[in-house]
């Protein structure tokens, strides 16, 4: 079973006024809402069971599915009305809601790409012949920004640093950024069931990253850099005017 989680609890501040009213999830993108355009893909990739998370406008989202059917696909919906519990605890009160033997493909929803989705998820199944399992695979780009995850030569997550303030964060003391291999977070990722039942000891709340970086020196996570990477993130006002281009480059 290849299975999928949708970010779509975030209160998207950067695209108000829109979302005054709104959830970013139903924002238009060419005339179509993003989770729409996210579905599409998945289900294009083979998908078969997709959880969304909802908080704001919640109920705007659940009856956006009711009125299409879920497009024909089982999606679930994982309720964080009472509380925004950021990427890792939305990850960590969603988990009962997957089946517990596949890997979760992670995708933000406010994300354009040209990513093949079922080859990326591909990428944390493994392979027959394999020393060690994958337990999570981070797609990376490089782009210019403060804030880098950190790699091994073998693509292998070891860190993050801030390259402005000069702050890294680590399993490894005595970690020279200048020695690994930096590049951004792209918001699509996977992650294994055998992992995410290490987040036991995690709080409620919490985001992801830091969750790789406590995890990194036990578990295999690694990066993934794809060649001719196209990929928007429908942020704000300004990436909203731009999208329908990107839509049609892609």
């Amino acid at each position: 079973m290849m299975q999928a989680m949708i970010f779509a609890a975030g209160l998207g501040t950067r695209l108000k006024p829109l979302t005054d009213t709104m959830p970013k999830a139903l924002v238009k993108v060419g005339g179509e809402p993003l989770i729409k355009r996210v579905i599409d893909k998945l289900s294009a990739s083979g998908v078969d069971r997709i959880v969304v998370n909802v908080h704001h406008f919640a109920q705007q989202i659940t009856d956006y599915l009711n009125d299409n059917a879920n497009f024909g696909k089982d999606i679930r919906i994982s309720d964080e009305t009472t509380g925004l519990l950021e990427t890792g605890g939305g990850i960590k009160k969603a988990y009962p809601l997957f089946d517990s033997s596949s890997p979760i493909l992670i995708h933000n929803v406010d994300i354009l790409s040209n990513v093949d989705l079922r080859s990326f998820y591909q990428l944390a199944v493994k392979a027959e012949g394999k020393d060690q399992a994958v337990d999570a695979v981070l797609l990376v780009s490089w782009r210019k920004t403060k804030r880098y995850l950190l790699f091994s030569d073998d693509m292998r997550l070891v860190g993050w640093t801030n390259i402005e303030t000069g702050e890294v964060k680590s399993p490894y003391p005595n970690l020279d950024p200048s020695k690994c291999r930096m590049y951004a977070f792209a918001g699509i990722h996977v992650i294994s069931p055998k992992l995410v039942m290490t987040m036991d000891e995690m709080p409620d709340r919490f985001g992801i990253i830091d969750f790789y970086l406590k995890e990194c020196a036990t578990h295999n996570i690694l990066g993934y850099v794809k060649d001719a990477l196209k990929l928007m993130d429908i942020g704000k006002l300004d990436t909203l005017a731009q999208a329908e281009e990107f839509l049609a480059e892609l």
